[in-house]
């Protein structure tokens, strides 16, 4: 890994943090020392993108995390790395750029202004929603999260960018009303607003009749998609979410290896893998064991 590899789901942050965790839970105190240790020498860069794969958010969700699983304060806000400063330069950034524009914070990566959970506004207030912020901060997530609702297509799904306004294809965790879903529903806990318990609710429609897709995984397949039932069930007790993720996931238990052996189904370019292949769909089948404790991986705390 390089330097610029910092994050939970795709950096150092992430090893780090799940083998202090995996390391707690064994007993084994010299690893947890160790692997808290190398977590503390992470530097962020100061060209660093602010969203949540490759970027600062990407790194406070591993301090979240650390934090839930050991106790809070394992990661002190007076960390060398400075959250507060980290929080602080998300922010600036957010407010430089949404100055040109309507909505109060707006990020770019790679040049695209991407509103979903993996590159853009929604992963990126997903973890601020969870980070100390000032009365005015709080008002700038609501804000941004409330520009999206207002913009959102006709059909109740989200633009993948800020700039794609007419493409209404993805519906996806990384682009589209599934990702933001998830969101929506924090933010429906957090600020008790029941707009966006509502808007989460219509998301939920949209991954409903579109999203069971021709993929397993977590980060664009049925798998991930099967998350928002879960977090809506979790959210509301409205057992009709829990039908509806148990459908996915029986559709992915009872079709998804013919159907990827035949060639009808994608089993994605890493078939393995956690985001993108069968690992997702089997870390689904082990949160439908206890709906109500489940939660999307590197996302949901």
């Amino acid at each position: 890994m390089g330097d610029r590899d910092v994050t939970f789901i795709c950096g150092r942050a992430g090893v780090c943090s799940l083998g202090a965790v995996v390391a707690k839970h064994a007993g084994d105190d010299e690893s947890l020392r160790y692997y808290l240790a190398q977590f503390e020498k992470i530097k962020l860069p100061k060209d660093l993108p602010d969203e949540l794969l490759y970027g600062r958010v990407g790194f406070l969700w591993a301090c979240l995390f650390l934090n839930k699983h050991l106790g809070q304060g394992t990661v002190p806000s007076s960390y060398t790395v400075g959250l507060a400063m980290v929080v602080d330069e998300v922010i600036k950034s957010g407010r430089r750029m949404g100055r040109k524009g309507r909505c109060p914070l707006m990020y770019e990566w790679y040049g695209e202004k991407y509103w979903g959970a993996a590159h853009g506004l929604a992963g990126i207030m997903h973890v601020l929603m969870d980070m100390e912020l000032k009365p005015d901060e709080v008002e700038d997530v609501k804000g941004t999260l409330k520009y999206m609702i207002s913009n959102k297509f006709s059909s109740g799904n989200y633009p993948a960018s800020e700039d794609d306004r007419k493409s209404d294809v993805l519906v996806h965790w990384c682009h589209g009303a599934p990702g933001i879903a998830l969101t929506l529903v924090k933010a429906a806990k957090v600020f008790g607003d029941k707009e966006f318990l509502d808007a989460a609710m219509e998301a939920g429609e949209v991954v409903w009749n579109r999203g069971l897709l021709k993929k397993v995984g977590i980060c664009h397949g049925i798998s991930g998609n099967a998350y928002v039932f879960l977090s809506l069930y979790q959210l509301t007790r409205d057992v009709k979410h829990l039908y509806r993720a148990k459908a996915f996931a029986c559709f992915l238990l009872d079709r998804a290896h013919k159907l990827i052996s035949g060639g009808e189904m994608h089993g994605g370019d890493r078939p393995y893998s956690l985001f993108e292949g069968k690992g997702g769909m089997a870390y689904l089948f082990l949160d439908m064991i206890d709906p109500s404790q489940s939660k999307f991986p590197a996302y949901e705390l």
